[in-house]
């Protein structure tokens, strides 16, 4: 408990030296507010931002397009991770496909995605879904690979099905590395729809950045950037919970 409670100080601390930092930047930087307003300003217009409902409305809409974008590759990448580290012949077919569209940035898909699905909510999802889904199928076939082999050899004495191979001894043996690759996914999808909101929507926290940049208003381009920051803390505070539930105790067993 008390550890806790000093990670909480500490953490206090360094967002408090922050704030204190920004201040004293602001006032004799010789920085004109519209360049580096200050932290008071910025929290009123977050205020008014909040009051009117467009922190909201454009949150929602950020968040939905994770949401959907970072399930999708959840849905196609988890499996296919599981098929390559079981199967020997899917991995030597699809493993060299996969590093190679892997180094690729999604960003790199930008023009092709706006080709493709025009402008508004696809595009973003599309890029989601690519910035997510590499990190969990390598992270997944990888582990799967590690799986002790004794244990297939436990399951072809029981006479187990595949199904049961990988409901009974796959899934539980990868999970606390598999919610560690998500944690990482989700970070890296959260990064990326702010910067295809920057391009193919109108709504979004990277949209209110860019429009909030092009009226000099940098209090509400800094306001955005600080609630990106707090989802994302969110965010990863709630994946790293999810790890530590007790269905995770296989990871207590060695692989």
């Amino acid at each position: 408990m008390k550890s806790k409670y000093l990670s909480v100080l500490l953490a206090s601390t360094a967002f408090s030296v922050i704030l204190i930092l920004w201040e004293l930047l602001a006032r004799y930087s010789g920085w004109s507010e519209y360049v580096l307003p200050k932290p008071l300003k910025v929290f009123v217009s977050m205020w008014e931002m909040t009051a009117d409902g467009t922190l909201l409305r454009h949150s929602v809409a950020s968040l939905f397009r994770v949401t959907a974008g970072f399930y999708l590759a959840v849905l196609f990448g988890i499996p296919l991770g599981i098929v390559l580290g079981r199967w020997k012949k899917f991995h030597h077919f699809l493993n060299p496909v996969i590093q190679f569209f892997r180094p690729i940035s999604p960003l790199a898909w930008i023009p092709l995605s706006m080709l493709w699905f025009g402008i508004g909510d696809k595009p973003a999802i599309f890029l989601i879904f690519m910035s997510s889904f590499f990190p969990l199928v390598i992270s997944t076939t990888v582990e799967v690979i590690s799986v002790r082999p004794v244990f297939f050899n436990v399951a072809a004495n029981f006479n187990f099905s595949n199904f049961e191979v990988i409901t009974k001894i796959i899934l539980p043996a990868i999970l606390p590395a598999v919610i560690t690759a998500l944690r990482i996914a989700l970070g890296i999808a959260w990064v990326v729809v702010v910067a295809a909101e920057m391009i193919a929507v109108k709504s979004g926290l990277g949209y209110l950045i860019l429009d909030s940049r092009n009226a000099l208003r940098m209090d509400y381009v800094i306001a955005g950037m600080i609630i990106i920051g707090l989802i994302g803390l969110l965010l990863d505070t709630a994946m790293k919970r999810l790890g530590r539930f007790d269905f995770l105790a296989w990871h207590s067993i060695e692989k």
